[in-house]
């Protein structure tokens, strides 16, 4: 067994052996919770938990959840130590418009590189790799900060070129020969057109891995979706899809052999939620709930992440004993009942993100007269074509998710106006107006 810090040994223990090393790390996060966060404080006290009673997983469902509306509405209540202690200061999405802040100590700033530096080593990183960083890390954004802070401490080599301008990332590329890149999935599908039309040899680069950030890669069976088809048919490199999210302020990052991203049992412990708000056997879908271990400014206890996924238990061949976690089916407040069919936004854009003819779109959730869902996707074109783009559009979708959505043309640099407001860090691609 290694003896790397960024290959923890728990990872390849036996499932008693991790879950009887996650209940003591839960004790000691629920006591500090109970010592020093305001909200867990009167939270315990108005449900009346004795926090001394919660010794196991299992326990943990006597304990209500905390959603983002809580950490809205109680933001600083969560903070846990003084705010001199606070080094980095980290803002994310809101349910109620304006965003939530995230203070994190330096502690919590190492415990990040950590779980970075774990989970590049999982892809495959190691000192003396180079990986090209196409995301921001500025905008008060964590997830740039933390890939940067992960390399540093696993001593691989970061080239922090930030988003888009394929024509700035081929030159780097060309200027420093990464072995690695990091972005949108998305994302590379334009740097192959960029290089496709200025005679860039792409497919003989320095780059042989891509790990994907903020769109999935894989379907449920953990073959490649179609954008990640279409990339590995015209870019032959190792695609590693991940998950991760501010709250969490962890990651789950696919191995070598793709088949769903792995726990870090020290940073995480993580429940599969019902409707019913019980846990769901092993396999189904069901909503992603996690409790954070080891943070130390602000964590966090049975947080719904709105995320569903499900759980696999079984060994990966790479040798780690830990649970895998599948591709994100969707987000649970955003799933669409549409012509008796259930689907979540991520079906719906797998199939535009594979349509060749397709430059940028959106996808509008409205309720129908009727009551029911509607499904707008308003789409600009690429270049001139004289196909009857919406039937084709139709067709794809109908072979794809079995139903067809309406389908709106509009100018391309109209669709990009929308997705690319102003303050934004990322593209923007859906919006739910149902009920509104």
């Amino acid at each position: 067994m290694t003896k790397s810090p960024f290959i923890p040994e728990i990872e390849f223990q036996p499932k008693e052996v991790i879950k009887a090393f996650q209940e003591e790390k839960l004790r000691n996060q629920i006591a500090y919770l109970q010592a020093h966060s305001p909200f867990y404080q009167r939270l315990f006290s108005e449900h009346h938990i004795l926090v001394d009673k919660i010794k196991s997983i299992e326990d943990l469902r006597h304990i209500p959840f905390t959603d983002k509306r809580d950490l809205q509405l109680h933001n600083w209540d969560f903070l846990c130590v003084p705010r001199e202690q606070i080094i980095d200061f980290i803002t994310t999405s809101g349910t109620l418009g304006d965003p939530v802040t995230f203070a994190c100590t330096d502690h919590d700033l190492e415990r990040l590189a950590y779980n970075e530096a774990v989970s590049f080593t999982c892809a495959g990183l190691n000192r003396g790799s180079v990986l090209q960083l196409m995301t921001t890390i500025d905008k008060r954004f964590m997830a740039g900060l933390a890939y940067f802070l992960g390399l540093r401490k696993m001593g691989a080599g970061v080239i922090r070129v930030g988003n888009g301008i394929p024509e700035l990332q081929w030159d780097t590329i060309q200027r420093i020969r990464p072995d690695s890149i990091m972005c949108i999935p998305s994302f590379i599908l334009k740097l192959i057109e960029y290089a496709d039309a200025h005679g860039i040899d792409y497919r003989n680069s320095s780059v042989k891995r891509i790990i994907g950030i903020g769109e999935g890669l894989r379907e449920q069976n953990f073959e490649l979706n179609s954008l990640g088809q279409k990339i590995k048919a015209k870019w032959d490199v190792d695609l590693f899809a991940t998950y991760s999210s501010t709250e969490m302020s962890a990651t789950f990052s696919e191995c070598a052999y793709g088949c769903g991203g792995h726990h870090h049992p020290e940073l995480l412990i993580v429940e599969i939620i019902g409707e019913d708000d019980m846990p769901v056997p092993e396999g189904e879908v069901g909503e992603v709930v996690i409790t954070t271990l080891g943070v130390e400014g602000m964590p966090l206890l049975r947080f719904r992440t709105g995320d569903m996924a499900c759980i696999h238990p079984e060994p990966c061949q790479c040798g780690r004993q830990t649970f895998r976690i599948s591709p994100i089916v969707g987000r649970k407040n955003h799933m669409i009942k549409y012509k008796g069919t259930t689907l979540y936004p991520p079906a719906l854009a797998d199939v535009l993100n594979n349509t060749g003819y397709v430059e940028n779109y959106y996808i509008t959730l409205k309720t129908s007269d009727a009551g029911t869902d509607d499904v707008i996707i308003t789409i600009g074109l690429k270049g001139d074509t004289s196909a009857d783009v919406v039937k084709d559009l139709k067709d794809r979708f109908r072979a794809k998710i079995r139903v067809a959505p309406q389908i709106v043309i509009a100018p391309a640099e109209a669709v990009r106006k929308i997705n690319f407001p102003a303050m934004s860090r990322k593209p923007v691609t859906f919006f739910d107006e149902r009920n509104q």
